[in-house]
């Protein structure tokens, strides 16, 4: 079968995600568009043509499309009515924007995941912060449970841990689900793809460690240390989400790992995804490549690992606010194994993901303290 990539495949979004995608997509000349505010985005100085616009709005989102073949997103937060709109006039939109408006709320994931049978923890819908507090106060919700923005939460955003009374002074005052606080064995991540054609396949199951204020992952290995039972299970459960969803392109779904053995759907997202950086150096096929070939429905590659891998996320240090400044860069990068990706973000800020580093080695155990060896010796802080 021939192929021509003359498609013009439209991202919206241009932050750290798209930079990737091009890059990727650089090696097979597909050429991609990109809509975001502007071209001070990592992914403007890459892609083949960049189109300032917000692409939470309507009219920029469906003028943007209606000059593309094929529309994908790097951030969840986007309008779904334009991509319906363009959906019905006949353009590819991949995720599907039916799909993508229930994980855009995790409220409507949850739910959606309880219709069909899917397992995840048990969870109750609050409308705003009195209401929480009240079902709290009375025995309704029992401590410790965690609070989670139904809209708009990301990297460790929208998310509360409240372990007791005293900390309910933490709730946010927004519509919210409150879940059990699991108990948990591990975190675990299966990312899988899926085309047009009805190909699936999923990538070896990743473990995440979570940065302890942050509620961001901090450190992601792969192979995760579970038994060969537990990574055929995480699998088959990720692809039963990927066909629920009826969804083209990647989806990354997190998992929890109970004490009593229980694996539990936490959340997806339909796109690249931090639990999957790690396949631009340790895997055949990166998330990146393989969500292209997914959208344009060509063959998926091969998943398999090259070599055992840690990823670190790197982040901007605490009190540290403006123009980046990288210290310990040139030490950072002797360090054995190590594979830096910077996202050219031109502001720091705390816990902000500034960038990532991938390890290599022969096994987990090293690749992890070299992994933790590059996070001290790098630091990611402001000019002045």
């Amino acid at each position: 079968m021939a192929y021509s990539f003359d498609k013009k495949v439209g991202i919206l979004g241009g932050g750290q995600l798209g930079k990737m995608l091009c890059l990727e997509a650089a090696r097979l000349d597909i050429k991609l568009h990109i809509l975001d505010k502007d071209d001070s985005f990592p992914a403007a100085r890459l892609c083949h043509q960049f189109v300032a616009g917000d692409f939470t709005n309507y009219d920029d989102v469906l003028a943007f499309g209606l000059d593309m073949d094929v529309i994908t997103i790097e951030i969840e937060k986007v309008n779904i009515e334009a991509l319906k709109e363009l959906e019905r006039l006949g353009k590819k939109v991949y995720p599907q924007p039916g799909a993508l408006e229930i994980i855009q709320d995790k409220g409507k994931q949850k739910d959606f995941y309880k219709e069909r049978n899917i397992p995840t923890s048990p969870y109750r819908h609050f409308e705003n912060k009195e209401a929480i507090e009240e079902a709290a106060n009375n025995g309704e919700l029992v401590f410790p449970f965690v609070q989670k923005a139904c809209k708009d939460g990301y990297d460790g955003k929208g998310v509360q841990v409240i372990k007791n009374v005293d900390a309910l002074s933490k709730l946010m005052d927004t519509p919210s689900i409150c879940e059990d606080l699991v108990d948990i064995q591990k975190e675990l991540a299966v990312i899988v793809a899926r085309n047009p054609s009805d190909q699936m396949i999923s990538y070896p199951v990743v473990e995440m460690e979570f940065h302890p204020t942050a509620n961001l992952v901090e450190y992601l290995c792969c192979p995760a240390n579970i038994t060969g039972e537990v990574a055929r299970d995480a699998q088959k459960l990720a692809e039963q989400v990927i066909l629920e969803f009826d969804l083209y392109g990647i989806l990354a779904v997190e998992l929890f790992l109970t004490n009593s053995g229980d694996i539990l759907v936490n959340e997806v997202a339909p796109r690249p995804h931090n639990s999957g950086h790690h396949t631009l150096d340790a895997a055949y096929t990166s998330q990146f490549e393989q969500h292209l070939r997914a959208i344009l429905d060509l063959p998926l590659g091969n998943t398999a690992n090259l070599t055992a891998s840690v990823m670190v996320n790197l982040l901007g240090e605490e009190s540290h606010t403006g123009p980046v400044m990288y210290e310990g860069l040139d030490q950072a990068m002797n360090v054995h194994g190590a594979h830096i990706m910077l996202y050219g973000k031109t502001e720091t800020r705390p816990h902000r993901k500034m960038g990532h580093a991938t390890l290599l080695a022969e096994n987990v155990d090293i690749a992890r303290e070299n992994a933790q060896k590059l996070k001290h010796i790098l630091n990611i802080k402001s000019k002045h």
